[in-house]
């Protein structure tokens, strides 16, 4: 139904969607998983990490040293970023509060109209997980628990994936089993099928992107790549393993190493782009969806259920995965599109997940719907408009709230202390201006006030025995 209601909103607005206009870009995400802001080569930060695949697609686009997520956590921040909307609008705002409600337009369902073919390859994590207690207790009736949270009756996740959500192709899953309806050769299944896999994660979500790529290479595109990487379980195989040499806690070792598959993943995708002749008209989004748990970077051992970090690094940056400090919303943010922007530019004013959607609409010859928080940032990262994307960016996470306008920053912490940064000569936020700038406080008070009386109301904090996903 929200299908043909936007079908008949862009036949309204003089669009016809069945005509795809010439040059039609294909788009593609690329979504990594617990990724500090640090750990690219081109960010300049530390000289570990290795990444020329990935430094390459800054090189011939622009990267956003100021580009941020919509939650220092998965499941929200995906939200964000796949419904172009402030996940506080639909009031899914931490893991326990999935699924991503079906009426939510994602970016695959709003390029439909366009002729776009959509795939999906990954870590999904929107559907209904054993965490989600209000919404099962509402809609299961015989409720079993679990060892973390309540059993998930079998096919019920099924309804909430991504085909559900105007994904044709898709190879989702995070470790050694994925629900797909195409094989790693590019062929479609007979039906939708489990399969299982037990090589390295990374490589299997890579041959799939690939796959998707030659499947779909005729016609427009949208490709959604998640990575289930560089978060914990860590793995890597020997061969990504030995290009990190030499004396590192292991943890580091293995972010690394993943990273490098990530890495490596990428440069597969680009050159299957090349060899199908579509790289100079791909716009290729590069992000992580938060910062790196540090967790004190302990370096216990990788097969230790209670080890937190996942050996990535947030450096400049004060906090990490979970705060709403720049070390846990601020992330790598890479926009490449050889027709159109322009290469080797770095681009410092603040941009968000939220772009991603209503940047792709525009690009597919859609119209802006109001109803996105995102806008189109093109006009931004060609220079062509001084003047920043949004007045004014804000968060909501397990009681913390924040806004960033220009370079000013508003913390309220769960315990209602505020803090007041200024990011363009405190990256790292340590001076805390509060007492000393009371009308810029008072500022982005009113600013922060204003958004939350547009969201819904936020329920208390989900209580769970760690974060496993």
């Amino acid at each position: 139904m929200k299908l043909n209601a936007l079908l008949l909103l862009l036949l309204l607005a003089g669009v016809v969607p069945a005509a795809v206009a010439d040059g039609n870009p294909n788009i593609i995400v690329i979504l990594t998983d617990d990724q500090g802001y640090a750990d690219l080569g081109c960010q300049g930060v530390v000289k570990d990490v290795k990444t020329p695949n990935i430094d390459s697609l800054a090189a011939a686009g622009v990267r956003c040293t100021a580009g941020y997520i919509t939650a220092p956590q998965c499941s929200p921040s995906r939200a964000g970023l796949l419904t172009g909307r402030y996940q506080a609008r639909f009031g899914l705002e931490e893991i326990a509060l999935c699924p991503l409600p079906l009426e939510e337009l994602t970016i695959a369902e709003r390029l439909k109209p366009a002729g776009y073919r959509n795939g999906f390859v990954g870590k999904w994590h929107l559907d209904v997980n054993v965490l989600c207690e209000d919404w099962l207790k509402k809609n299961v009736t015989d409720l079993k628990p679990a060892a973390r949270g309540y059993q998930v009756p079998a096919g019920l996740a099924e309804k909430f994936s991504p085909h559900a959500q105007g994904f044709d192709d898709y190879y989702s899953g995070e470790l050694k089993r994925y629900r797909t309806n195409f094989t790693l050769d590019g062929k479609a299944e007979p039906q939708p099928r489990m399969v299982s896999d037990d090589r390295f994660r990374v490589d299997v979500q890579s041959d799939a992107a690939v796959a998707f790529i030659e499947k779909n290479k005729a016609a427009p595109f949208y490709l959604h790549v998640a990575y289930y990487a560089p978060h914990v379980p860590l793995e890597a195989t020997a061969k990504y393993l030995a290009r990190f040499p030499g004396d590192m806690p292991t943890r580091r070792r293995y972010a690394l190493a993943m990273l490098s598959a990530v890495d490596d993943g990428v440069g597969r995708i680009v050159a299957k782009l090349k060899e199908s002749g579509l790289d100079q008209n791909t716009l290729i989004f590069f992000t992580s969806d938060n910062g790196a748990p540090l967790k004190g970077k302990k370096d216990v051992p990788i097969d230790n259920p209670d080890g937190a970090w996942d050996g990535s690094l947030n450096d400049p940056l004060n906090g990490e995965k979970g705060q709403l400090l720049e070390g846990g919303i601020r992330v790598p943010f890479i926009v490449s599109w050889p027709k159109e922007l322009p290469s080797g530019k770095t681009y410092d004013r603040p941009v968000s997940s939220l772009d991603i959607a209503a940047t792709a609409l525009h690009v597919a010859g859609l119209p802006h719907d109001p109803k996105l928080d995102g806008v189109n940032i093109l006009p931004n990262l060609r220079g062509e408009t001084q003047t920043d994307a949004h007045p004014a960016l804000f968060w909501r996470f397990w009681g913390q709230t924040a806004v960033r306008a220009g370079d000013w920053k508003l913390i309220r912490q769960p315990d209602q202390k505020e803090l007041l940064f200024n990011l363009a000569n405190d990256l790292s936020e340590q001076r805390d201006l509060l007492s000393q700038q009371p009308e810029k406080a008072r500022e982005l008070r009113e600013l922060l006030s204003k958004w939350e009386s547009q969201m819904v109301p936020p329920k208390p904090r989900a209580v769970v025995k760690g974060e496993a996903f």
